[in-house]
């Protein structure tokens, strides 16, 4: 999750209701296709994405569990208060 892209990728799968065709992304992120099919194969591998493939496009939507297991880590990580 250290790239801003994957950042975004798994925000707009988050708020996605249905699956996002790889080609999407890489006119959202303003980056090629390969870059992006880079980052999705890293969060598939860290099981937060899971993938269909239908003719040459592959379809990306967030792992069921992926919710709880990103906002474990990011518990985890950030303080339980925020001083102003």
């Amino acid at each position: 999750m250290a790239d801003p892209a994957r950042l975004t990728i798994l925000a707009t799968l988050a708020r996605a209701e249905h699956e996002v065709c790889v080609c999407d992304f890489t006119s959202g992120l303003d980056v090629n296709q390969p870059t992006v099919s880079h980052h999705l194969r890293l969060l598939k591998e860290a099981g937060l994405v899971t993938s269909v493939r239908r003719g040459t496009w592959g379809y990306y939507s967030l792992a069921a569990d992926a919710r709880d297991r990103l906002e474990a880590a990011l518990t985890s990580i950030l303080p339980m208060k925020v001083l102003a």
